[in-house]
């Protein structure tokens, strides 16, 4: 119909790709991104296999470093006794990964929601 409408008021196909079709499109875009980033960051045997676990911190893009899920596997897998600072801090990056994966997955659904609104 958004469609119809712009050809309608006399817009050509470009200008309804780019000014009518793509808004709309938009929101559902976005969420499909952020829901991507969050599936991202929620994987723990992928990033453990291609980023490696090498207990690293470098600004250098091409080299290895340790991922938040590489920790939480190397510390879940190694000796850390009960009440440790290993131990712990598994929790710690655990609660940060599922905070920082449930506030993608909330925002993109204010995004759906809210252009859902505008264009129904």
């Amino acid at each position: 119909e958004l469609r119809e409408g712009s050809y309608g008021l006399g817009a050509t196909k470009l200008e309804t790709a780019f000014k009518v079709v793509f808004p709309a499109a938009l929101p559902g875009i976005s969420a499909a991104v952020l829901l991507g980033i969050a599936r991202v960051v929620g994987e723990t045997m992928i990033v453990a296999i291609a980023a490696g676990s090498t207990p690293n911190l470098t600004l250098m893009p091409l080299e290895s470093i340790q991922t938040m899920t590489g920790f939480m596997l190397q510390a879940a897998i190694g000796d850390a006794a009960r009440g440790d600072t290993d131990y712990t801090s598994l929790f710690a990056v655990g609660s940060a990964l599922f905070i920082f994966t449930f506030s993608l997955t909330w925002l993109a659904q204010v995004i759906v929601n809210r252009f859902r609104e505008v264009y129904e």
